[in-house]
């Protein structure tokens, strides 16, 4: 191992509970061990997830959130008492490994409740919400500090939670927690006075307006989190460890705006000043250890970060947190090994948290031990599978309720918390499969089959593998998906797949293969207007081409966003024009990820055009039709297009002809990866 990541393998305390290095695997929601979306019970599917981790040098799991009251059916979780039986047997398992396990209980999710759209209307109708309120009593769920606007939809008001809902909680979290410690778990964490979750609400002032003990003063926005950890040690002692996930900044400047990185505003959440003498304070409660990023789910960039946001984003936080304690605190959110070494050496932090990088690559950390850093496959926070939660303007949680029960799954690793489903077998019949087009899918492709004993040969048109991902990659702030890149390339290396370069195929019946997998990708949607030629296409600008001072970015899509986004940070002056009512209105789309870039166009005062329509380009302007059907004429030096691609297959599927990817239904990274594997698994 390098010994810049020695700091990393050191042992730590929380309390009295040694824990063997300082790499800490973060809840995420859909990792419960009491199972989520559905009836509580142990989850097996979850357990065999984080053991594997165990078996894998980490040091402190804490699985997702366990939320004190059955999200399906109401049941309290203290009244399962089976389920804890089956965790006391599982957690002999995770100790034989040397790993330390907490359980994180929650209070709830108030008006940051994600909503699935198909609910809304029945949440909004007191018949409806009366009706299923014996499966799914959403007035609870949302029921909120105080009166609040849901974060979700703009049609929803939450209710403010009662006094003796309160009492009840902090009961379940005492009769959840000593269950915990009977069952040999090594702590709880409380959820959250963070990311504006329930409790996180109740502590800041632009959510919390009540008039009783639990509002106005700092004593009485922090009593449910105070009162939580001294009922939790008045019945499993002092000496049982309890964690708090915390935000140092709330780094939120209106309902539904967040604050962009170094950006000067006012924050109307818990500000530095605050957090500083709410940890002091939290800390004399009884908490022992702070589980810290920032943000609230108005600014729920700075918890899941996406690529735009720094690497190490909320260290610089965190780390004055540090300086106020005595106990651990655990800083998360795209942290880098070597970056979090330096900071634990340096007494700035106490533990490195990780989340997403485990769903890709559950064995990262023996990777990181045994010096195959280049081995490891990369995290690059796309959220396309483990949050599809997107939200745009008449939305509210567009993601479906499949993807909603199964959060956590990853868009580059299908078998992460899958069932099994996505198992490499031994292939019955070991065939020679010609892979036509070198991109994500065709690698994918050749990656998998190749491992099932397939004799695959990959043939690329170019002089590179990668293809349309190459482009994609190419802005500064996709650093992780060149490494993607890189990783692909020597996982084929590896496998010794063989790759026929600059070898355009067209015609099939020259190839000597049992099987032809088509993955030639697509080509991008023209508009049909005159001097279209003039424009710029999204692949060529990513490629290089060069563009004019003033662009005009067609198309406000993801792919048309991030563009503006990269000629924005390269000093350009990008204008977006949309035919939605909203940029990156499409479903797949985490919110984490398409609010931050809306936020920074707002911020950065870069013109946005919705609902408009291009009329016509000239050399030097484009004219649009506006809503209220006025024209506007925009001056410009280039004009680039993002309206979307076709599917481009240079054959149809036969019995051993094969479509896949985007050449087969345009998607995302996740329906490309996971395409690739179905179709290699059934060959």
């Amino acid at each position: 191992m390098n010994k810049i990541y020695e700091p990393l393998f050191t042992p730590w305390k929380i309390g009295n509970v040694e824990i063997k290095n300082r790499i800490v695997l973060c809840p995420m929601g859909g990792t419960s061990l009491f199972g989520w979306m559905r009836p509580n019970g142990f989850d097996k599917q979850s357990a065999e997830f984080f053991l594997e981790r165990a078996k894998n040098n980490v040091g402190l799991i804490i699985p997702g959130i366990a939320t004190l009251r059955d999200l399906i059916g109401g049941r309290w979780l203290y009244e399962n008492k089976k389920m804890f039986k089956e965790l006391k047997e599982y957690m002999k398992e995770i100790h034989k490994t040397g790993a330390k396990l907490f359980i994180q209980l929650t209070a709830g999710f108030g008006r940051s409740f994600s909503i699935p759209n198909s609910l809304v209307p029945i949440a909004k109708s007191k018949v409806l919400s009366t009706l299923i309120k014996p499966v799914v009593d959403l007035s609870y769920i949302m029921a909120s500090p105080s009166k609040l606007p849901s974060r979700w939809s703009d049609k929803l008001t939450c209710r403010e939670l009662t006094k003796e809902e309160i009492q009840k909680m902090i009961d379940a979290f005492a009769k959840t927690a000593k269950l915990c410690q009977e069952a040999d778990v090594d702590g709880v964490e409380i959820h959250a006075v963070h990311e504006g979750y329930l409790l996180d609400q109740f502590t800041t002032k632009y959510t919390n307006h009540r008039k009783d003990e639990y509002g106005g003063s700092f004593e009485n926005r922090y009593r449910f989190p105070v009162e939580i950890v001294k009922a939790i040690k008045e019945v499993c002692g002092k000496d049982f460890p309890v964690s708090l996930r915390y935000s140092a900044i709330s780094k939120t400047k209106d309902f539904c705006v967040g604050a962009m990185p170094d950006e000067k505003y006012k924050e109307i959440g818990r500000d530095m000043e605050e957090s500083k003498k709410a940890a002091k304070y939290l800390q004399d409660a009884g908490y022992d250890m702070l589980n810290a990023d920032n943000g609230t789910y108005d600014a729920w960039y700075w918890a899941h970060p996406p690529a735009y946001m720094p690497v190490n984003c909320n260290l610089k936080d965190v780390s004055e947190i540090k300086k106020v304690v005595n106990i651990p605190v655990v800083c998360a959110g795209k942290m880098t090994p070597h970056v979090a070494a330096e900071a634990i050496k340096n007494n700035e932090i106490d533990g490195m948290g990780v989340a997403r990088q485990f769903l890709v690559d559950g064995e990262w950390v023996t990777k990181l031990i045994e010096d195959k850093i280049e081995d490891i496959q990369p995290c690059i926070c796309c959220h396309n599978a483990c949050f599809q939660m997107s939200h745009y303007k008449g939305i509210a949680n567009g993601g479906t309720t499949h993807d909603t029960k199964n959060m956590s799954q990853c868009a580059l690793n299908p078998q992460t918390m899958n069932h099994h489903k996505f198992d490499i077998t031994p292939a019955k019949n070991k065939k020679k499969i010609a892979v036509i087009g070198g991109g994500v899918g065709g690698m994918e492709f050749a990656r998998i089959a190749t491992k099932r004993g397939h004799h695959v040969t990959i043939y690329e048109k170019t002089d590179k593998l990668g293809g349309v991902f190459i482009p994609a990659s190419a802005p500064s702030f996709k650093e992780k998906d060149k490494w993607l890149l890189n990783w692909y390339k020597r996982q084929i290396e590896k496998l010794k797949i063989n790759v026929k370069f600059n070898t355009e195929i067209k015609d099939l019946t020259s190839l000597d293969a049992d099987e032809v997998i088509i993955a030639t990708g697509s080509t991008p949607k023209h508009l049909p207007l005159k001097n279209a030629d003039k424009t710029i296409e999204a692949i060529d600008y990513l490629n290089g081409q060069e563009v004019g001072n003033k662009v005009v970015v067609i198309g406000g899509g993801l792919t048309g966003c991030e563009i503006a986004y990269d000629l924005y940070l390269k000093g350009k002056k990008p204008t977006i024009i949309e035919a939605k009512n909203d940029l990156i209105a499409v479903k797949g789309v985490c919110l984490a990820n398409s609010s931050y870039l809306r936020d920074f166009f707002k911020t950065n005062k870069v013109p946005v055009y919705l609902e408009a329509k291009v009329k016509s380009i000239d050399d030097k302007s484009v004219t649009i039709i506006l809503k209220d059907k006025t024209e506007k004429i925009i001056k410009t030096d280039s004009v680039i297009t993002s309206i979307g691609y076709n599917p481009a297959p240079i054959a149809k599927e036969s019995k051993n002809i094969h479509v896949i990817g985007d050449a087969k239904k345009i998607g995302n990274l996740k329906t490309v990866v996971w395409n690739a594997w179905e179709v290699a698994l059934k060959i």
